[in-house]
């Protein structure tokens, strides 16, 4: 039973990894303006949603599945409080991150009830999260220094890479100017 939880608490590691380069990759394209031929823009922003609710979900049984396997002996406050941990360091980031993707779930399921402005600011935490999860990532558990791991954390930080570079380049580019309306006519 131990060899299956340490198996699905790597997996589901991996793919919320994945799951979160995916939502931070079409979270910086969509709030810089990126208009896809294939998708239209509400499709790109309900992928982003579906991909962080996969990414949240895998995340728990992550966590639930490293914490019932006696051999990764993870305790109730190592998953809430950061830096507590028999590894301070890698798993304290694991913590951070989690607690960083409570703050922006639960500002999103109360989005509805509180500002926006208010909202936009946390909601802007799950770029933070991204890092603090990918170095997790990179410093815990025993695919840390594999290749294949090191393979799919250099793919990760490319497309984030690529992505906030092309929004940077966005806001250096002068604004294009209104186009001018057709006149109109008169019915009838």
């Amino acid at each position: 039973m131990s060899t299956a939880l340490w198996l699905l608490g790597r997996g589901t590691g991996l793919v919320s990894l994945l799951l979160l380069t995916t939502t931070v990759v079409l979270g910086v394209l969509t709030g810089g303006g990126y208009r896809s031929r294939e998708l239209p823009r509400f499709a790109l922003t309900e992928i982003h949603r579906r991909a962080s609710l996969a990414a949240a979900v895998l995340l728990v049984v992550h966590i639930g599945s490293l914490w019932l396997d006696p051999e990764a002996q993870l305790r109730a406050v190592d998953v809430v409080v950061p830096f507590l941990s028999r590894q301070p360091l890698w798993w304290g980031l694991g913590t951070l991150a989690l607690d960083l993707v409570g703050v922006v779930i639960v500002t999103s399921l109360l989005r509805k009830h509180i500002r926006y402005a208010v909202w936009r600011g946390l909601h802007w935490l799950g770029y933070a999260v991204w890092p603090v999860a990918f170095l997790h990532g990179l410093g815990s558990g025993s695919d840390a220094g594999t290749w294949w791991l090191r393979s799919v954390a250099v793919a990760c930080f490319a497309a984030v890479a690529v992505a906030a570079g092309w929004r940077v380049s966005r806001l250096e580019e002068p604004a294009a100017p209104p186009r001018p309306r057709a006149p109109s006519t008169p019915v009838g």
